[in-house]
């Protein structure tokens, strides 16, 4: 192995004058002098053996013109001598001059000395670029300049970036260890881009010379990767999965990393996932638990930034809401960016149920407007029972519309009269695809079915036989209630146990106390899940919120997905376990998203054609009991209501003096009604708010829309 250059530079000078010796005494201390002299001035290699060239040249000269001139031989020939010492002269001048400019060995810069930008380039260019290579200088690659250059200046810090190039056809070769050696710097302090990423011949680099102080060691006991906090705070005895072990699948840093959680040979089973946060040191927000299915495993997501929390919009997937070929509509995005699938049909069989849990501001009302909307595009016909009036904005997309508590009411004596007329026609226990399906969507449910309601055990009976009989008759039943307990079911096991065995299920945010599905309110595929663990906001929004904008408010602005946690919650579909999703973002009105197409339709038929006294007639007696079970003995029924309700409207609701009926007061109070609340509303709904029957109001409604003074929009009236 060679001499270094500072050997070199050390020793060469001497060695040089020794062997000078041979030549003439005046050659030797002439070498020695100009070795001494380059020697105290730190100069190059190749600047010292063309001084010491010169020196050799020129003193041999001198001792051959003296000795010609002592000799008595003619002036002219020692005059000649002196060409050849002129010659090597010229030579180490044009050396000296081409050297590069030499960099200090310390950051502090002499007087007249170059920027730091001109030494860094200086330095690249002697060592790695060039532009040319001259004997004892070996460039690492010729031609690859630094463009793009700038330098970073800090108090504790010294770097630079800026981008190899070559010309176009030629691959970058600098590797970091040879930047390292030029600059003197730890191979660590130089980071280069991934040539993947970039084209051949361009490649970034960025170069610590100076690096601020590191900061101090972890002991070497401390847990530091994700498979030692998992040993030392999960897995142990009272972590939150004992007896696991953690093995990563991807790795993004401390913060964004997947693996799957394995127990030897015994299930997992409930996980607190509240727990897990804490063990973990993170919020509840950034872990996801995904069940696989080996009971031993369990898959775990740590997020940095949730993954949903940009959400999807629903205008970017309107074509996914329509149902495929299996009856499965797009209901949101699943965490690892799936699509999240519901189905709300069964291929060859009938409709399929749809369980819906949240409390205000999860982003209910937001899934119920998807689905109303996806049923529209899969032409299929819509009951609507909305105990909340007004509350559904895609409730022009139903076929029938019970918007109030009595009208909701109304809607599931409907639905379930259908139920009986498609029994009555249908001879074999499957459904007649030449019918539409039919989606009974009952929201807020717990107003009709909890014990409070004055409705309670008639919706009860209703629902429990719907969920039981109704799917093959081409009947699917979309629940929606605030809380999984199992008073906003009327108590009822079948209610539930129905839905899921017929169907998916979509749990959002629920209060404080009241989103836990363990014990008596435990969902076979969702156990140990607390839906009111899923936080309101995302992380850093009270920081958000605290930065307030008096500007004045802006009537334009909308919430954006990343404002809250509204439509996050867990999907669970028929055959699996409950996956963190969430639903779409309704970046614009679903009934905008129907076209022109009319609300579908339900078949002609007994059920249908006597909606209206239907509606109105009880199907069980007082005491909730003995529910009426044929369409026949419901028709009759029906028929004797109606024939009853002008003797008991005499009775209660006398006419004013001067009118019949009352008409002519009731057209001022329907319109003082339709203007003061602003909302549109069904003839049966204005009904119960103005204390007499749609049967009273529609034809009043009719005679004012004549007049152009109430318009109607599928069923819902509003002042012109």
């Amino acid at each position: 192995m060679g001499p270094t250059r500072a050997q070199f530079i050390q020793y060469a000078p001497a060695a040089l004058a020794v062997a000078s010796a041979t030549v003439g005494p005046w050659s030797a201390i002439a070498a020695a002098a100009a070795g001494a002299g380059a020697w105290a001035i730190n100069a190059s290699a190749p600047a010292l053996r063309s001084l010491i060239a010169c020196g050799i040249t020129t003193s041999g000269c001198g001792i051959a013109a003296h000795q010609l001139l002592a000799s008595g031989m003619d002036p002219l020939f020692a005059l000649g001598l002196a060409v050849p010492a002129g010659a090597a002269a010229l030579a180490h001048h044009r050396n000296t001059v081409s050297e590069l400019p030499t960099l200090p060995a310390t950051a502090t810069a002499a007087a007249g000395q170059s920027s730091q930008a001109q030494l860094i380039t200086a330095w690249w260019a002697e060592f790695i670029s060039g532009p040319t290579q001259t004997e004892g200088r070996k460039l690492i690659q010729a031609g690859a300049v630094l463009a793009h250059l700038a330098v970073d200046v800090g108090d504790d810090h010294l770097s630079f970036t800026g981008v190899i190039t070559l010309p176009q056809g030629q691959q970058v070769r600098v590797k970091a260890a040879d930047i390292a050696a030029v600059y003197q710097i730890p191979v660590s302090h130089v980071e280069m881009g991934d040539p993947k990423h970039y084209a051949p011949n361009a490649l970034p680099v960025t170069v610590h010379l100076k690096k601020a102080a590191a900061a101090p060691e972890i002991a070497a006991s401390a847990p530091t990767t994700p498979e030692q906090l998992w040993a030392a705070h999960v897995a142990i005895p009272d972590g939150a999965m004992p007896g696991t072990t953690l093995a990563l699948t991807h790795y993004d840093g401390p913060l964004d990393w997947e693996g799957i959680a394995t127990r030897d040979r015994k299930a997992i089973g409930t996980v607190n996932i509240q727990d897990l946060a804490g063990n973990l040191n993170l919020s509840t927000i950034q872990i996801a638990l995904a069940p696989t299915d080996k009971p031993s495993q369990m898959g775990v997501r740590v997020m940095k930034e949730h993954a949903l929390m940009h959400g999807t919009m629903l205008s970017a997937v309107v074509d996914e809401l329509a149902m495929d070929s299996r009856g499965y509509v797009r209901l949101g995005t699943y965490i690892d960016a799936r699509a999240a699938l519901v189905p709300l049909a069964q291929p060859g069989s009938g409709a399929r149920h749809l369980y819906l849990v949240g409390g205000s501001r999860s982003g209910k009302s937001g899934v119920l407007e998807q689905i109303l909307l996806s049923a529209h595009r899969s032409r299929i016909a819509v009951i609507l029972s909305s105990p909340q009036a007004g509350t559904i904005a895609g409730a022009p997309l139903a076929a029938f519309c019970g918007d109030g508590l009595d009208e909701a009411m109304g809607a599931l004596r409907l639905g379930y009269a259908m139920m009986l007329d498609r029994e009555a026609r249908y001879r074999s226990p499957a459904f007649s695809f030449t019918d539409p399906l039919v989606l009974m969507v009952i929201d807020e449910a717990h107003m009709l079915l909890a014990a409070s309601s004055r409705y309670h055990a008639e919706a009860k009976a209703i629902v429990e036989q719907m969920t039981r009989r109704s799917l093959k008759r081409g009947i699917g039943v979309v629940l929606a209630t605030q809380t999984p307990l199992a008073e906003d079911l009327g108590n009822s096991s079948i209610i539930r146990s129905q839905l899921l065995i017929g169907g998916g299920a979509v749990f959002l945010r629920c209060a404080k106390g009241q989103g836990s599905l363990v014990g008596a309110n435990a969902v076979e595929g969702a156990e140990g899940l607390d839906l009111s663990q899923i936080p309101p906001q995302w992380p850093g929004q009270y920081a958000k919120v605290a930065d307030r904008d008096m500007s004045g408010l802006d009537t334009e602005a909308v919430a954006k997905p990343e404002d809250g946690t509204f439509g996050l919650g867990y999907l669970l579909t028929p055959g699996s376990q409950a996956v963190q999703f969430r639903s779409l973002y309704l970046d614009v009105p679903p009934p905008s998203l129907a076209g022109s197409q009319p609300p579908v339709a339900i078949e002609d038929c007994e059920a249908w054609r006597h909606r209206d006294s239907i509606t109105q007639t009880p199907v069980v007696d007082q005491r909730g009991k003995n529910l009426i079970g044929s369409l026949a003995d419901l028709l009759t029924k029906a028929q004797q209501g109606a024939s009853a309700l002008p003797q008991q409207r005499a009775q209660t609701d006398p006419a004013p003096a001067g009118h019949a009926d009352g008409q002519e007061l009731i057209k001022p109070r329907i319109l003082e009604l339709l203007r003061e609340e602003s909302i549109p509303m069904t003839a049966e709904t204005i009904a119960r708010k103005l204390g007499t029957t749609a049967k009273n109001i529609k034809p009043r409604l009719s005679e004012l829309k004549k007049r152009d003074e109430v318009t109607n929009e599928n069923g819902l009236w509003r002042a012109a």
